[in-house]
């Protein structure tokens, strides 16, 4: 029978911890290494509804994008709404890893998937970070060709909506046809330069900010804010379809209950 040491062990090679950015909490953060695993629940984010849902479908271990201690904790008490999550998977016995920036530099990680979404052709890194004691290379976002050539910044955001089931996507045009794409899941406006070094067009991220709408129009590239929940939830499913692949005896499941915390009109 697995045990959580196993899942860590095999998430630790598909996306090394070690290449977890500096300001980054990944990693194996709640459980006993060698609690059996039977059932795991994948899940952007571990919210009190998704340790409800774990523990509803008999899930002990969760596995998640998104830290569930990010910044330091000095007490774990039900007066903040990390510390009663934590007290809720203590209580049931529930262990977390969580999979971060190490996953969004991964080969086949959050930016992989989310190039893939959008039928990109021809992906290579936008960034690359470095090499694994693997020799593979990684690093965050991805740059490739568009699906279809020609398409007006405002055609090719209604079609990152319906690729990503996005609640809504904030764009600024950049004046060119959509020929190459930069993408960067989760918050990546920071990068919208190297977009431009790679010869893109258009960059699609997540929680851009006004000045950095207003550095694209100057540059002359399309940038498309998705939603931070759009562009990275595509990694969970190919997560369940990987461990599940690993670990044939673990049942892993998708949580039902996790979706985007907006909406938009």
């Amino acid at each position: 029978m697995a045990v959580i040491q196993d899942i860590y062990n095999y998430l630790d090679e598909v996306a090394p911890f070690s290449t977890q950015l500096e300001f980054d909490n990944a990693g194996f953060l709640v459980g006993r290494s060698q609690a059996p695993v039977e059932r795991i629940l994948v899940a952007l984010d571990i919210t009190q509804a998704v340790v409800e849902e774990a523990a509803d479908r008999g899930c002990s271990l969760i596995v998640s994008h998104h830290p569930v201690i990010f910044h330091p904790v000095k007490a774990m008490t039900d007066q903040t709404v990390t510390g009663r999550i934590l007290l809720s998977l203590a209580e049931q016995g529930i262990g977390a890893i969580c999979a971060h920036t190490n996953l969004d530099a991964a080969q086949g990680g959050v930016n992989c998937c989310l190039a893939q979404a959008l039928g990109l052709q021809e992906i290579d890194q936008l960034h690359p970070d470095g090499v694994d004691a693997q020799g593979r290379p990684y690093g965050i976002g991805r740059v490739g060709r568009a699906h279809r050539s020609g398409l007006s910044a405002a055609d090719y955001a209604a079609f990152v909506k319906e690729k990503l089931g996005a609640a809504s996507v904030r764009y600024v045009e950049g004046g060119r046809a959509v020929e190459r794409v930069a993408v960067g899941g989760g918050s990546c406006g920071s990068m919208l330069e190297d977009a431009v070094a790679a010869g893109c067009d258009t960059f699609v991220t997540a929680d851009v900010k006004y000045d950095q709408y207003l550095q694209a129009k100057a540059l002359g590239i399309s940038l498309m804010d998705a939603g931070h929940y759009a562009t990275e939830n595509v990694v969970c499913l190919p997560l369940v379809e990987q461990l599940a692949q690993h670990f044939p005896s673990v049942e892993v499941l998708l949580s039902d209950c996790h979706r985007e915390v907006y909406r938009g009109i």
